[in-house]
């Protein structure tokens, strides 16, 4: 946004990134709650807003559209009717079995501590899953195996849930489903969709899929547009789904603009919906945006007005990578802040052929120096993204910039290893292709 047009970024803390890019185009920045409609409906009259992009989970939970549409700022992303879809996995759910019901994993949803027990039952020996109804920022799901001992400990957890949950609140219990994990970020005006190539996300806290769920450790897309483990049937079969689903959300009059971040499993028995979210996917949506050629704000226009075309959004055919460095203390425990040092502008300086190194966005974490920083809280701290003609070479590049940053941030050392994709490809009962 900032490279073609006068960037306004309201935000919940004073985020690097995004300073850097509001000064850069003689914009501004407003520090506040971002899920409060009124006020950021209020930052848009005061700074004359033309266009704005919601593009997280509870502002557009909380109808942060709902009011900058009823002041007549134009907006991209989904009233929060529409954005139901993310923050009600129950609805979801139930949507899903209208317009696809081939794709919904055997489930219950369980309002009360004393229906589990039967819930779980109904599902004999087969392992489960355990899903919050509403938004968990990617935490909340817990699954038998890396999380969950048996069928007793996953009983326990969805009592627990209940037990804190608002009233009317549900619990998902789901069979536990094998296959490759792939996200497609669908960019939509609610007629007219454009479907990027697959992602795929690292959602364990460390190498090897170990340690408990996070928001993401680092993504990947490939250069021919597919995955080891995905085939072509598969990718469309997706492709599909998520378009029922937006027109769907037409036809019961909920608004849907912006992007449907989907979850799917690939299995050797066809694709399966883990989830739906309303918005650009974190980290994924830095391997589509750091592909994309083109003026953003214009696709903004087209979204918010009805009018995209597919022609409206290019993307370089090139693997991307993402990798985010975190707190020691992420997806573990509260902790204390921690200060580490990064020179952006030697990370993102061109190579020899003139190829920036590696992007650097920001996430939980604010300016303590010249290249010094310090976390916020204990979510992902920075994140990293390049792209090479090869993942391989996006690989070594990323790895290159990681290391060079100085102090106790973590991060996954498989993040684009070839081997890790062969053996996931081996799980899904598919074939590995060269990478």
């Amino acid at each position: 946004m900032a490279q073609h047009s006068e960037l306004h970024a309201f935000m919940g803390h004073e985020n690097p990134s995004l300073l850097a890019s509001a000064d850069a185009s003689g914009g501004s920045y407003e520090i506040g709650d971002v899920s409060d409609p009124r006020a950021v409906a209020a930052f848009a009259r005061a700074r004359e807003i033309d266009i704005a992009m919601v593009s997280a989970d509870e502002p557009l939970a909380a109808g942060v559209v709902d009011a900058l549409l009823e002041q007549g700022t134009a907006a991209v992303g989904p009233t929060r009717a529409g954005a139901e879809i993310e923050w009600n996995k129950a609805f979801a759910r139930a949507l899903l079995a209208e317009v696809a019901p081939e794709a919904v994993p055997l489930l219950r949803v369980v309002h009360a501590p004393e229906a589990v027990r039967e819930a779980l039952d109904s599902f004999g020996s087969t392992p489960v899953v355990v899903k919050p109804s509403g938004l968990t920022g990617g935490k909340g799901v817990k699954v038998m195996g890396p999380h969950l001992a048996d069928h007793e400990a996953a009983g326990e957890y969805a009592r627990e849930l209940l037990a804190r949950a608002a009233p009317g609140d549900s619990v998902l219990i789901e069979e536990k489903i094998l296959g490759g994990e792939f996200t497609i970020q669908a960019i939509s005006d609610g007629k007219t969709m454009v479907f990027p190539a697959p992602t795929y996300d690292y959602p364990y806290r460390y190498d090897g899929d170990e340690g408990p769920g996070t928001g993401g450790m680092g993504s990947l897309s490939l250069a021919d547009g597919t995955l080891p483990f995905l085939s072509e049937a598969q990718y469309r079969q997706a492709c599909s789904i998520i378009q029922r689903v937006i027109e769907r959300l037409g036809q019961l009059g909920r608004r849907f603009t912006g992007i449907m971040n989907s979850g799917f499993f690939a299995t050797a028995s066809g694709v399966k919906v883990i989830e739906f979210n309303a918005r650009f996917g974190d980290p994924e949506c830095m391997n589509i945006m750091s592909l994309f050629e083109g003026d953003w704000p214009y696709v903004m226009g087209h979204l918010a007005a009805g009018t995209l075309s597919p022609g409206d959004v290019e993307l370089r055919k090139e693997a991307s990578l993402v990798l985010y460095l975190v707190s020691p203390d992420y997806a573990l425990r509260a902790g204390e802040p921690y200060e580490f040092e990064l020179d952006r502008a030697a990370l993102e300086a061109p190579d020899a052929s003139g190829r920036a190194g590696c992007h650097v966005f920001f996430a939980s974490a604010v300016q303590s120096g010249e290249n010094t920083y310090r976390t916020v809280g204990t979510s992902r701290a920075v994140a990293l993204t390049t792209t090479a003609p090869t993942l391989e070479q996006a690989r070594l590049r990323l790895v290159e910039c990681a290391s060079s940053v100085r102090g106790p941030l973590q991060w996954r050392h498989d993040v684009g290893s070839g081997r890790y994709l062969e053996n996931l490809a081996k799980l899904v009962g598919s074939s590995a292709v060269a990478i």
